[in-house]
C-alpha cells in the first residue's frame, strides 16, 4: 500500500473532489432564489468550510453537516457507543467557527439498522457531552431504521450526522480573504486520529485485534481508534475576537490540502515543517507503507485545528491557546506560490 493508499482502501479523494465540485457548480445555481440583501440571501460560494446567509440587521448565518463516519464501525466492534457524540458534535462545531461563527445549536440524525434503545441511549450521551464542550444546544433531529440499507457489525448498525447553525456579525468573518505572504500557521493539538481517513486507518491495521495493548499508545488499539474529536471551539471564537485572525482551518478529511480553500486561487501557498505526529499516525505510516505526503494529506498527524495570523500575534496567540488548555505551536508560514508543502513535498 506505498501510493494512492486511500483511493486502494475505497477513498478516492481526488475523484470525490470532482464530486463536490460538479455538485457545488449545480447547486449554486439556486442562489438565484434569494435577492442580495433579502433575508437568507447566500453570501459567499459553496467551498468553504460552512455555508454563510444574509440574515438582515447585520448578521449572518452559517451551516454546515458532517459525520462521524466509518469510526463508527469501531465503536461496533468494541461494542462501547457513549463518545462517537462528541465526534459527531464536533465535525460540525468545529468547521462552523472556521468563519468566526459561534455555533448556535445543532441537529441530530440517527439511522439505525434495527429498533435498539440501548444503542440509542449510548449514543446519546455523546451528543450531550459534545454539545456541552462546544457550548451548543442540540433542539431535535431525527431518527430512521433503515435496515435494508445500514449494515454494521452484530446487527447493530447505525450512521450518526448531525448539522449546526451559527451566527457571526456581517464584516467580521474569517474567511480567508486577508491571509497574506509572511503570515503565520499555528497547530493546535489534536487528540488522535479525530474521525478521518478510517477507511485506510482500518485496513492499514485489521490484522491487529483491537483489545491489542500497544505500549506506546499507552492503551489498546481500539481505545486509541475511538478517543473523540477535540472541539475547538473556544480557542477558534477566542482567538478571533481577541486578535488579527486571518484564516482559520479544521484538520478533517483532505488534511492539510484543505489550507488551500481559504485562498482560492490566490498565489499564495502554506509551507509547513514536519512536526511531531504521534504514535499513532506512525504506527499507521510504518504499518501501511505509506509516504509521507499522502499521511499529511489524509491525517492531522496531530494537529486538529490551524490558526492563520501575522507573525507578531503568533506569541501572544501561542499563549492564549496554552491558557485555554489547548496545546499548540508554529507548524509553518504563507509564501507566494500555489499549494500546500511539507518540508519539500507538496501535498496540494
Amino acid at each position: 500500500m506505498a501510493r494512492g493508499a486511500y483511493a486502494r482502501a475505497g477513498v478516492d479523494v481526488e475523484k470525490l473532489r470532482g464530486i463536490q465540485g460538479a455538485m457545488a457548480s449545480a447547486l449554486e445555481g439556486t442562489f438565484s432564489l434569494r435577492r442580495a440583501g433579502q433575508t437568507g440571501a447566500p453570501l459567499m460560494r459553496i467551498g468553504h468550510y460552512s455555508g454563510m446567509v444574509d440574515l438582515g440587521d447585520g448578521r449572518a448565518l452559517t451551516l454546515h453537516t458532517d459525520g462521524v463516519g466509518t469510526k463508527v464501525l469501531v465503536a461496533q466492534a468494541m461494542e462501547k457507543y457513549d463518545t462517537v457524540g462528541i465526534d459527531c458534535v464536533a465535525m460540525t462545531v468545529n468547521d462552523l467557527v472556521c468563519l468566526a461563527s459561534e455555533p448556535v445549536a445543532l441537529l441530530d440524525y440517527i439511522a439505525l439498522e434495527r429498533e435498539d434503545d440501548d444503542l440509542v441511549a449510548e449514543i446519546a450521551k455523546g451528543l450531550a457531552e459534545g454539545a456541552k464542550q462546544a457550548r451548543t444546544p442540540i433542539v431535535g433531529g431525527e431518527t430512521a431504521i433503515l435496515g435494508e440499507m445500514v449494515k454494521g457489525v452484530g446487527g447493530r448498525g447505525f450512521d450518526l450526522v448531525s448539522m449546526g447553525v451559527g451566527t457571526v456579525a456581517k464584516g467580521e468573518e474569517v474567511d480567508g480573504s486577508e491571509i497574506a505572504v509572511g503570515d503565520s500557521v499555528i497547530g493546535l493539538k489534536s487528540s488522535g486520529l479525530h474521525s478521518n481517513g478510517y477507511t485506510l486507518a482500518r485496513k492499514v491495521l485489521a490484522k491487529h485485534p483491537l483489545d491489542l495493548l500497544v505500549p506506546e499508545l499507552g492503551r489498546t488499539l481500539g481505545e486509541e481508534l475511538l478517543v473523540p474529536t477535540r472541539i475547538y471551539v473556544e480557542p477558534a471564537l477566542r482567538l478571533s475576537r481577541k486578535m488579527e485572525v486571518h484564516g482559520l482551518a479544521h484538520v478533517t478529511g483532505g488534511a492539510f490540502t484543505k489550507l488551500t480553500r481559504l485562498v482560492g486561487d490566490r498565489a499564495l501557498s502554506f509551507r509547513l515543517e514536519p512536526f511531531a505526529e504521534g504514535p499513532i499516525f506512525a504506527m499507521i505510516a510504518e504499518e501501511g507503507r505509506i509516504p509521507g505526503s499522502e499521511m499529511y494529506s489524509t491525517f492531522n498527524m496531530g494537529v486538529g485545528f490551524c490558526v492563520v495570523l501575522p507573525a507578531a500575534l503568533v506569541e501572544d496567540a501561542l499563549k492564549l491557546c496554552r491558557r485555554l488548555g489547548f496545546p499548540a505551536s508554529v507548524i509553518g508560514t504563507v509564501a507566494r506560490g500555489k499549494g500546500v508543502y511539507v518540508g519539500r513535498r507538496k501535498i496540494a
